[in-house]
């Protein structure tokens, strides 16, 4: 299973438009594959849009998204309104869940790491262990690392009812000592990771998105 993630910076005040036109595209489009999710920003780098593909390798992706293309409707007619562009293939930790439709939000916290070469194992370790006490406190939509795009990266996603929901319970988290994964790394002994950037975004799922 790989996740293609697609980021598009859209030009201040198009976020309705937009999301009306790339539905009445995704209507056909789902019969080749559905979204997995397709969220725009509310807190962060405003004015993005970013849809999520669920496929079960690159070859799958390359026959479906040259099908779309075939059928005459696909991509939607948005590109007046997009700045910029850019996708990345993710692969699932062994412990991540697998992205399926349903309500988990409306608010979801998407955070975007980058480590240091050679880091990735151990932040597997360190972060199969931590996960079943952090889960629960809120749900886990998924921890990812990148493996085509912007490389030495990890996206982790959690879903929340609200942002004060998201505040609490991050904090009785932290209280429990069980998060963040270097508070688990040290109080196991294992070593940790060293991240080099940390990313942070609140985003909302569009009327369509089948995770909302």
């Amino acid at each position: 299973m790989i996740y293609e993630v697609r980021t598009y910076d859209i030009k201040p005040k198009s976020q309705a438009e937009v999301e009306k036109r790339f539905g009445e595209a995704y209507e056909q489009r789902k019969k080749l594959s559905p979204l997995a999710a397709f969220w725009h920003t509310e807190i962060g780098p405003l004015n993005q849009i970013i849809h999520v593909w669920p496929y079960k390798d690159l070859e799958e992706r390359d026959k479906i998204r040259s099908a779309a293309v075939a059928a005459g409707n696909w991509p939607p007619k948005i590109g007046e309104f997009v700045l910029n562009m850019r996708t990345e293939i993710f692969i699932p930790f062994s412990f991540s869940p697998e992205l399926k439709p349903g309500k988990m939000g409306p608010y979801f916290e998407m955070r975007t790491y980058t480590y240091a070469p050679g880091e990735l194992p151990k932040i597997q370790k360190v972060w199969e262990k931590a996960m079943p006490a952090r889960v629960k406190f809120s749900p886990l939509v998924g921890v990812w690392y990148a493996e085509l795009g912007a490389v030495n990266r990890f996206t982790h996603i959690w879903s929340y009812p609200s942002l004060d929901a998201r505040n609490e319970a991050r904090e009785k988290a932290v209280a429990a000592g069980v998060w963040p994964p270097s508070a688990v790394a040290k109080k196991e002994g294992m070593p940790d990771a060293v991240l080099t950037a940390q990313e942070n975004k609140i985003v909302m799922p569009a009327a369509f998105s089948p995770l909302q």
